[in-house]
Protein backbone atom coordinates (compact mmCIF):
# COMPACT_ATOMS: atom_id res chain seq x y z
CA UNK A 1 0.00 0.00 0.00
CA UNK A 2 1.67 3.09 -1.19
CA UNK A 3 2.36 6.30 1.33
CA UNK A 4 0.49 8.95 1.02
CA UNK A 5 3.61 10.34 -0.35
CA UNK A 6 7.03 9.46 -0.16
CA UNK A 7 8.09 11.94 2.41
CA UNK A 8 4.69 12.74 4.46
CA UNK A 9 4.92 12.85 7.96
CA UNK A 10 2.60 12.78 10.55
CA UNK A 11 4.78 14.70 12.60
CA UNK A 12 5.15 17.36 9.81
CA UNK A 13 4.47 21.19 10.23
CA UNK A 14 1.71 20.43 7.52
CA UNK A 15 -0.10 17.70 8.56
CA UNK A 16 -0.08 19.62 12.24
CA UNK A 17 -1.60 22.96 10.54
CA UNK A 18 -4.67 20.98 9.43
CA UNK A 19 -4.96 17.41 10.06
CA UNK A 20 -8.47 16.90 8.04
CA UNK A 21 -6.88 17.73 4.81
CA UNK A 22 -5.18 14.42 4.99
CA UNK A 23 -7.76 12.37 6.33
CA UNK A 24 -8.87 10.99 3.04
CA UNK A 25 -5.67 10.62 1.37
CA UNK A 26 -4.74 8.70 4.76
CA UNK A 27 -8.04 6.35 4.45
CA UNK A 28 -7.67 6.22 0.83
CA UNK A 29 -3.72 6.01 -0.10
CA UNK A 30 -2.18 4.64 3.19
CA UNK A 31 -4.77 3.25 5.64
CA UNK A 32 -1.65 1.81 7.59
CA UNK A 33 0.80 4.59 7.44
CA UNK A 34 4.28 3.83 8.99
CA UNK A 35 5.99 6.86 11.05
CA UNK A 36 9.69 6.06 11.00
CA UNK A 37 10.40 8.33 13.92
CA UNK A 38 8.36 7.02 15.80
CA UNK A 39 8.91 3.53 14.74
CA UNK A 40 4.92 3.35 14.66
CA UNK A 41 1.48 2.28 12.53
CA UNK A 42 -1.31 5.02 12.27
CA UNK A 43 -5.00 3.46 11.18
CA UNK A 44 -7.62 5.45 10.16
CA UNK A 45 -10.19 4.00 8.58
CA UNK A 46 -13.36 3.41 10.98
CA UNK A 47 -13.62 -0.39 10.36
CA UNK A 48 -9.63 -0.86 11.18
CA UNK A 49 -9.89 1.34 13.92
CA UNK A 50 -13.08 -0.01 15.87
CA UNK A 51 -11.21 -3.32 15.35
CA UNK A 52 -7.99 -2.49 17.23
CA UNK A 53 -10.01 -0.85 19.95
CA UNK A 54 -12.37 -3.65 20.68
CA UNK A 55 -10.00 -6.43 20.11
CA UNK A 56 -8.67 -6.32 23.80
CA UNK A 57 -6.55 -9.60 23.51
CA UNK A 58 -4.99 -8.14 19.63
CA UNK A 59 -4.42 -5.32 21.06
CA UNK A 60 -3.46 -3.89 24.60
CA UNK A 61 -2.58 -0.93 26.44
CA UNK A 62 0.58 -2.07 27.29
CA UNK A 63 2.07 1.04 25.32
CA UNK A 64 0.72 3.38 28.39
CA UNK A 65 3.64 1.83 30.33
CA UNK A 66 5.78 4.28 29.05
CA UNK A 67 3.30 7.01 27.91
CA UNK A 68 0.92 7.54 30.90
CA UNK A 69 2.47 5.83 34.10
CA UNK A 70 5.53 7.58 34.98
CA UNK A 71 3.41 10.78 35.00
CA UNK A 72 0.14 9.57 36.45
CA UNK A 73 2.40 7.63 39.30
CA UNK A 74 1.03 4.11 38.71
CA UNK A 75 -1.05 2.55 36.59
CA UNK A 76 -4.15 4.23 35.14
CA UNK A 77 -7.59 2.44 34.38
CA UNK A 78 -7.13 2.08 31.07
CA UNK A 79 -4.37 -0.47 31.66
CA UNK A 80 -6.37 -2.40 34.36
CA UNK A 81 -7.97 -5.70 32.94
CA UNK A 82 -10.42 -8.27 34.82
CA UNK A 83 -11.49 -7.86 37.97
CA UNK A 84 -9.57 -4.76 38.84
CA UNK A 85 -10.72 -2.79 35.67
CA UNK A 86 -14.53 -3.87 36.72
CA UNK A 87 -14.19 -2.99 39.90
CA UNK A 88 -11.83 0.32 39.65
CA UNK A 89 -13.85 1.64 36.82
CA UNK A 90 -17.24 1.06 38.83
CA UNK A 91 -16.15 3.20 41.72
CA UNK A 92 -15.39 6.00 39.22
CA UNK A 93 -18.47 5.69 36.88
CA UNK A 94 -20.50 5.83 39.64
CA UNK A 95 -18.95 9.13 40.49
CA UNK A 96 -20.55 10.61 37.17
CA UNK A 97 -24.00 9.16 37.11
CA UNK A 98 -26.95 9.45 38.50
CA UNK A 99 -27.43 12.23 41.61
CA UNK A 100 -23.83 12.51 41.53
CA UNK A 101 -24.50 13.70 37.47
CA UNK A 102 -27.33 15.59 38.29
CA UNK A 103 -25.22 17.64 41.20
CA UNK A 104 -22.22 17.97 39.04
CA UNK A 105 -24.42 19.68 36.77
CA UNK A 106 -25.16 22.34 39.69
CA UNK A 107 -22.05 23.00 40.12
CA UNK A 108 -21.38 23.42 36.38
CA UNK A 109 -23.94 26.26 36.41
CA UNK A 110 -22.29 27.74 39.76
CA UNK A 111 -18.84 27.72 38.42
CA UNK A 112 -19.83 28.90 34.93
CA UNK A 113 -22.02 32.05 36.23
CA UNK A 114 -19.06 33.14 38.63
CA UNK A 115 -16.61 33.05 35.63
CA UNK A 116 -19.23 34.40 33.48
CA UNK A 117 -20.01 37.71 36.17
CA UNK A 118 -17.20 39.82 34.97
CA UNK A 119 -16.49 38.47 31.48
CA UNK A 120 -20.55 39.56 29.71
CA UNK A 121 -20.74 43.43 30.47
CA UNK A 122 -17.79 43.57 28.23
CA UNK A 123 -19.33 42.03 25.48
CA UNK A 124 -15.89 40.43 24.17
CA UNK A 125 -13.65 37.05 26.06
CA UNK A 126 -11.66 34.65 25.11
CA UNK A 127 -14.05 31.43 25.01
CA UNK A 128 -10.63 29.03 25.67
CA UNK A 129 -8.44 31.07 28.09
CA UNK A 130 -11.04 33.26 29.84
CA UNK A 131 -13.91 30.79 30.34
CA UNK A 132 -13.62 27.44 29.08
CA UNK A 133 -10.13 26.40 30.31
CA UNK A 134 -10.43 27.34 33.89
CA UNK A 135 -13.78 26.00 34.00
CA UNK A 136 -12.67 22.58 33.17
CA UNK A 137 -10.33 22.58 36.33
CA UNK A 138 -12.47 24.10 38.92
CA UNK A 139 -15.42 21.79 37.54
CA UNK A 140 -12.62 18.35 38.12
CA UNK A 141 -11.55 20.08 41.26
CA UNK A 142 -14.82 19.98 42.35
CA UNK A 143 -16.04 16.85 41.46
CA UNK A 144 -13.05 15.13 43.12
CA UNK A 145 -13.49 17.12 46.24
CA UNK A 146 -10.06 19.11 45.84
CA UNK A 147 -9.51 23.35 46.57
CA UNK A 148 -11.02 24.79 43.77
CA UNK A 149 -9.68 28.22 44.74
CA UNK A 150 -6.21 26.30 44.28
CA UNK A 151 -6.99 25.83 40.13
CA UNK A 152 -5.72 28.97 38.64
CA UNK A 153 -3.14 28.97 38.26
CA UNK A 154 -0.82 26.47 40.09
CA UNK A 155 -2.63 23.43 39.93
CA UNK A 156 -4.19 24.09 36.34
CA UNK A 157 -0.10 24.38 35.26
CA UNK A 158 0.86 21.05 36.76
CA UNK A 159 -2.30 19.70 34.84
CA UNK A 160 -0.54 20.81 31.88
CA UNK A 161 2.23 19.66 32.02
CA UNK A 162 0.97 15.77 33.13
CA UNK A 163 -1.24 16.43 30.15
CA UNK A 164 1.71 17.53 27.75
CA UNK A 165 3.85 14.18 28.84
CA UNK A 166 0.90 11.75 27.82
CA UNK A 167 -0.39 13.53 24.65
CA UNK A 168 3.63 14.59 23.29
CA UNK A 169 4.49 12.05 20.70
CA UNK A 170 7.88 13.88 20.46
CA UNK A 171 9.21 15.52 23.87
CA UNK A 172 12.99 16.60 24.14
CA UNK A 173 14.59 16.13 27.46
CA UNK A 174 13.64 19.43 28.81
CA UNK A 175 10.07 19.21 28.69
CA UNK A 176 10.15 15.77 29.22
CA UNK A 177 12.11 16.58 33.22
CA UNK A 178 9.41 19.52 33.24
CA UNK A 179 6.22 17.35 32.81
CA UNK A 180 7.42 14.95 35.37
CA UNK A 181 8.33 17.50 38.18
CA UNK A 182 4.67 19.00 37.70
CA UNK A 183 3.81 15.25 38.28
CA UNK A 184 5.95 15.11 41.61
CA UNK A 185 4.55 18.14 42.40
CA UNK A 186 0.26 17.27 42.19
CA UNK A 187 1.44 14.10 44.02
CA UNK A 188 3.03 16.05 46.91
CA UNK A 189 0.14 18.30 46.63
CA UNK A 190 -2.00 14.95 46.77
CA UNK A 191 -0.26 13.42 49.46
CA UNK A 192 -1.85 14.98 52.48
CA UNK A 193 -5.41 14.94 51.05
CA UNK A 194 -5.51 11.44 50.61
CA UNK A 195 -4.27 11.29 54.18
CA UNK A 196 -7.05 13.61 55.13
CA UNK A 197 -9.64 11.38 53.15
CA UNK A 198 -8.50 8.17 54.83
CA UNK A 199 -8.92 9.53 58.23
CA UNK A 200 -12.03 11.59 57.65
CA UNK A 201 -14.12 10.40 54.43
CA UNK A 202 -16.56 12.66 52.45
CA UNK A 203 -18.64 11.87 49.28
CA UNK A 204 -16.32 13.07 47.11
CA UNK A 205 -14.07 10.67 44.28
CA UNK A 206 -11.05 11.08 46.27
CA UNK A 207 -12.85 9.84 49.50
CA UNK A 208 -14.45 7.07 47.47
CA UNK A 209 -11.45 5.97 46.26
CA UNK A 210 -9.64 6.22 49.82
CA UNK A 211 -12.46 3.52 51.63
CA UNK A 212 -13.10 0.93 48.25
CA UNK A 213 -11.42 -2.00 48.24
CA UNK A 214 -10.43 -3.64 45.00
CA UNK A 215 -10.49 -7.89 45.17
CA UNK A 216 -10.77 -7.45 49.13
CA UNK A 217 -7.95 -5.16 49.47
CA UNK A 218 -7.94 -1.23 50.10
CA UNK A 219 -6.15 0.59 47.32
CA UNK A 220 -2.80 1.82 48.42
CA UNK A 221 -1.99 5.69 48.02
CA UNK A 222 -0.45 5.19 44.49
CA UNK A 223 -3.37 3.54 43.62
CA UNK A 224 -5.51 6.43 44.61
CA UNK A 225 -3.03 9.33 43.28
CA UNK A 226 -3.27 7.03 40.06
CA UNK A 227 -6.59 7.33 39.09
CA UNK A 228 -7.01 10.85 40.98
CA UNK A 229 -4.46 12.03 38.47
CA UNK A 230 -5.84 9.80 35.39
CA UNK A 231 -9.41 12.05 36.52
CA UNK A 232 -8.03 15.43 36.17
CA UNK A 233 -6.10 15.09 32.95
CA UNK A 234 -9.13 13.35 31.62
CA UNK A 235 -11.65 15.86 32.36
CA UNK A 236 -10.07 18.70 31.85
CA UNK A 237 -8.10 18.00 28.35
CA UNK A 238 -11.04 17.83 25.86
CA UNK A 239 -13.66 19.48 28.13
CA UNK A 240 -12.57 23.62 27.28
CA UNK A 241 -11.84 21.91 23.58
CA UNK A 242 -15.35 20.45 22.74
CA UNK A 243 -17.11 23.65 24.22
CA UNK A 244 -14.99 25.89 21.59
CA UNK A 245 -15.53 24.00 19.06
CA UNK A 246 -19.15 23.43 19.14
CA UNK A 247 -18.90 27.42 19.25
CA UNK A 248 -16.86 27.58 16.29
CA UNK A 249 -18.88 25.34 14.13
CA UNK A 250 -22.36 26.91 15.35
CA UNK A 251 -20.84 30.37 14.13
CA UNK A 252 -19.24 29.07 11.06
CA UNK A 253 -23.21 27.54 10.48
CA UNK A 254 -25.13 30.82 11.36
CA UNK A 255 -28.35 29.32 10.18
CA UNK A 256 -27.89 25.92 12.21
CA UNK A 257 -27.13 28.15 15.54
CA UNK A 258 -30.29 30.01 15.12
CA UNK A 259 -31.94 26.54 15.05
CA UNK A 260 -30.16 25.59 18.24
CA UNK A 261 -31.16 28.42 19.72
CA UNK A 262 -34.78 28.36 19.09
CA UNK A 263 -35.06 24.35 19.45
CA UNK A 264 -31.85 23.79 22.58
CA UNK A 265 -33.63 20.79 24.97
CA UNK A 266 -33.79 18.66 20.67
CA UNK A 267 -30.56 20.58 19.42
CA UNK A 268 -27.91 21.27 21.39
CA UNK A 269 -27.62 17.76 22.52
CA UNK A 270 -27.11 16.73 18.76
CA UNK A 271 -24.80 19.55 17.95
CA UNK A 272 -22.69 18.31 20.46
CA UNK A 273 -22.82 14.76 18.80
CA UNK A 274 -21.75 16.23 15.56
CA UNK A 275 -18.78 18.33 16.92
CA UNK A 276 -17.75 15.60 18.61
CA UNK A 277 -17.84 13.46 15.68
CA UNK A 278 -16.63 16.26 13.05
CA UNK A 279 -13.79 17.14 15.36
CA UNK A 280 -12.87 14.76 18.08
CA UNK A 281 -10.87 16.95 20.67
CA UNK A 282 -9.03 13.36 21.30
CA UNK A 283 -7.60 12.64 17.73
CA UNK A 284 -5.49 9.75 18.48
CA UNK A 285 -5.20 6.40 20.68
CA UNK A 286 -2.57 4.27 21.14
CA UNK A 287 -2.22 0.49 21.29
CA UNK A 288 0.31 -2.18 21.31
CA UNK A 289 -0.16 -5.53 18.57
CA UNK A 290 0.19 -8.70 20.58
CA UNK A 291 0.48 -10.38 18.01
CA UNK A 292 1.21 -9.98 13.88
CA UNK A 293 -1.62 -8.42 12.68
CA UNK A 294 -2.99 -8.00 9.05
CA UNK A 295 -4.62 -3.91 7.55
CA UNK A 296 -5.21 -3.33 4.29
CA UNK A 297 -2.75 -6.39 3.06
CA UNK A 298 0.17 -4.60 5.22
CA UNK A 299 1.60 -6.32 8.18
CA UNK A 300 2.28 -5.32 11.53
CA UNK A 301 4.47 -7.20 13.49
CA UNK A 302 3.92 -8.19 17.16
CA UNK A 303 4.83 -5.64 19.69
CA UNK A 304 4.56 -2.57 16.82
CA UNK A 305 3.05 0.28 18.37
CA UNK A 306 -0.61 1.15 16.77
CA UNK A 307 -2.06 5.10 16.79
CA UNK A 308 -5.43 5.05 16.27
CA UNK A 309 -6.30 8.23 13.69
CA UNK A 310 -9.79 8.66 15.43
CA UNK A 311 -10.27 12.23 12.99
CA UNK A 312 -9.81 10.21 10.24
CA UNK A 313 -12.14 7.39 11.22
CA UNK A 314 -15.07 9.30 12.42
CA UNK A 315 -15.37 11.07 8.60
CA UNK A 316 -14.83 8.15 6.86
CA UNK A 317 -17.41 8.24 4.06
CA UNK A 318 -17.97 4.00 4.28
CA UNK A 319 -19.57 5.28 7.71
CA UNK A 320 -20.95 8.61 7.69
CA UNK A 321 -22.76 10.82 4.71
CA UNK A 322 -21.07 13.59 3.30
CA UNK A 323 -18.66 13.05 6.44
CA UNK A 324 -16.62 16.52 5.69
CA UNK A 325 -19.75 18.48 6.54
CA UNK A 326 -21.07 19.33 9.81
CA UNK A 327 -24.64 18.80 10.08
CA UNK A 328 -27.01 18.75 13.11
CA UNK A 329 -29.26 16.92 11.49
CA UNK A 330 -26.98 13.95 10.39
CA UNK A 331 -29.19 11.15 10.57
CA UNK A 332 -25.94 8.30 10.44
CA UNK A 333 -24.84 9.38 13.83
CA UNK A 334 -27.78 9.05 16.50
CA UNK A 335 -27.49 11.75 19.21
CA UNK A 336 -29.19 9.24 21.51
CA UNK A 337 -26.60 6.57 21.14
CA UNK A 338 -23.85 8.88 20.73
CA UNK A 339 -22.49 9.33 24.52
CA UNK A 340 -23.03 5.26 25.19
CA UNK A 341 -21.00 2.08 24.51
CA UNK A 342 -23.16 2.46 20.91
CA UNK A 343 -21.83 5.46 19.73
CA UNK A 344 -21.08 5.72 15.70
CA UNK A 345 -17.82 7.90 16.66
CA UNK A 346 -15.34 7.16 17.89
CA UNK A 347 -14.60 10.43 20.03
CA UNK A 348 -15.02 8.41 23.61
CA UNK A 349 -13.15 5.36 22.09
CA UNK A 350 -14.83 1.87 22.12
CA UNK A 351 -15.06 -1.61 23.93
CA UNK A 352 -13.29 -2.07 27.34
CA UNK A 353 -11.94 1.06 27.83
CA UNK A 354 -13.87 3.41 26.02
CA UNK A 355 -14.12 6.75 28.18
CA UNK A 356 -15.62 6.28 31.18
CA UNK A 357 -16.86 10.31 31.43
CA UNK A 358 -19.16 10.59 28.27
CA UNK A 359 -22.05 11.22 29.99
CA UNK A 360 -20.11 13.71 32.47
CA UNK A 361 -18.40 15.26 29.22
CA UNK A 362 -21.78 15.53 27.96
CA UNK A 363 -23.85 16.73 30.89
CA UNK A 364 -21.02 19.42 31.15
CA UNK A 365 -21.34 20.77 27.65
CA UNK A 366 -24.83 20.66 27.12
CA UNK A 367 -25.15 22.87 30.74
CA UNK A 368 -22.30 25.16 29.56
CA UNK A 369 -23.74 25.63 26.33
CA UNK A 370 -27.20 26.37 27.26
CA UNK A 371 -26.05 28.86 29.92
CA UNK A 372 -24.04 30.50 27.10
CA UNK A 373 -26.25 30.57 24.23
CA UNK A 374 -28.92 32.67 25.49
CA UNK A 375 -26.50 35.67 27.21
CA UNK A 376 -23.91 35.62 24.20
CA UNK A 377 -26.21 37.82 21.65
CA UNK A 378 -25.27 38.59 18.72
CA UNK A 379 -21.92 36.30 18.88
CA UNK A 380 -19.48 36.34 16.31
CA UNK A 381 -15.59 36.05 15.94
CA UNK A 382 -13.44 38.97 17.01
CA UNK A 383 -12.65 41.20 14.00
CA UNK A 384 -9.05 40.77 13.24
CA UNK A 385 -8.63 37.23 15.46
CA UNK A 386 -7.13 34.56 13.59
CA UNK A 387 -8.38 30.92 14.30
CA UNK A 388 -5.84 28.64 14.85
CA UNK A 389 -5.99 24.91 16.33
CA UNK A 390 -2.85 23.05 17.82
CA UNK A 391 -2.34 19.36 19.22
CA UNK A 392 -1.91 16.01 17.64
CA UNK A 393 -3.34 13.64 20.35
CA UNK A 394 -5.23 15.52 21.46
CA UNK A 395 -6.51 18.75 19.28
CA UNK A 396 -8.61 22.22 19.68
CA UNK A 397 -8.57 25.94 19.56
CA UNK A 398 -5.59 27.72 21.17
CA UNK A 399 -8.07 30.53 21.45
CA UNK A 400 -11.80 31.57 20.44
CA UNK A 401 -12.16 35.33 21.03
CA UNK A 402 -15.64 35.69 20.55
CA UNK A 403 -18.05 39.24 20.53
CA UNK A 404 -21.23 39.82 21.51
CA UNK A 405 -23.82 42.12 22.61
CA UNK A 406 -23.08 43.28 25.98
CA UNK A 407 -24.74 41.76 28.68
CA UNK A 408 -26.39 45.19 29.84
CA UNK A 409 -27.24 46.25 26.76
CA UNK A 410 -29.02 43.15 25.52
CA UNK A 411 -31.17 43.41 28.61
Amino acid sequence: MPLVRPDFSILSEEYAAAPHRWFAHLRERAPVHHEPALGSFFLSRHEDVRRVLTDHEAFTTDILEVRAEPVMRGRVLAQMTGAEHTAKRRIVVRSFTGDALREQARTVRAHAAELLAPLLPRGRFDLVGDFGRPLAVRVTLDVLGLDVRDAPPRIASWIAGVTEFVTGLVLGPGRRRHCLDCAERLEAYLAPVIAERRRRPGEDLVSRLCTAESGGIAMSDRDVTALVLNVLVAATEPADKTLALLFKHLIDHPAQLARVRRDPDRLLPAAIAETLRYTPPVQLIPRQAVREAVFAGTVLPAGSTVYCVVGAANRDPEVFADPDSFDIDRADLGTARSFTAAAQHLAFGAGLHQCVGAAFARAETETVAAMLLPLLDGVRFSPGSRYREAGLYTRGPVALPLDFTPLRAAS
